[in-house]
């Protein structure tokens, strides 16, 4: 297995403060199956939670639980966080191949 460096995760802390680079990181860890919840953490502590419960509009404390995979926000809140980068939740449909009826 392929040692990775010891300041791998202090790079990506970093990268992580950038807006688009958050953005894309959540998209892709969206992509990958990460829970929003977990993928939304690891950008928020990139950032500095004070500062980015500021910007949103929200107590630190109430962040932090919104965070915590074991607590179940509201897509309106989950919407709040997301809008910093310019993403809101949404459904879309699922491509799937056409059935044929049977005559």
């Amino acid at each position: 297995m392929a040692r990775r460096h010891e300041d791998w995760n202090v790079g990506l802390a970093e990268d992580l403060r950038d807006p688009v680079f958050a953005r894309e990181f959540l998209l892709g860890a969206i992509d990958e199956e990460v829970p929003l919840q977990v993928a939304l953490g690891k950008v928020v502590r990139a950032m500095g939670v004070k500062e980015f419960a500021a910007k949103v509009g929200m107590a630190s404390p109430n962040l932090l639980r919104t965070l915590n995979p074991r607590h179940n926000p509201t897509q309106g809140t989950l919407n709040r966080l997301l809008e910093p980068f310019g993403l809101k939740l949404s459904l879309a449909p699922i491509k799937s191949p056409r059935r044929r009826r049977a005559a």
